[in-house]
């Protein structure tokens, strides 16, 4: 299966459907933001992580390895501060 990806600046359902989260690229980030990965369907609310909080760094690539980590419910990545980064998935 080809991946997929989608750019963003801020908390996004990213896949609200089983998938497979392969990483994020980070262009830009400022103001001491913090990007979380969760395995939810639902845009808001408490779920289960698949990439506990961080401090992205601006330039820096956080890909997984080529088969990913599969997310039983979807994808949604949270973005507090200034962020803006790719996200790849299936």
């Amino acid at each position: 299966m080809s991946s997929s990806y989608a750019y963003l600046t801020a908390t996004t359902l990213v896949k609200p459907m089983a998938g497979v989260y392969k990483g994020i690229f980070v262009s830009a980030a400022s103001s001491t933001p913090t990007i979380t990965v969760y395995d939810t369907s639902a845009a808001s609310g408490a779920a289960p992580a698949i990439i506990g909080t961080f401090t992205p760094v601006a330039g820096t690539s956080y890909m997984l390895n080529e088969n990913g980590v599969y997310a039983n419910h979807g994808i949604r990545v949270e973005i507090t501060g200034t962020v803006s980064c790719t996200v790849v998935f299936e």
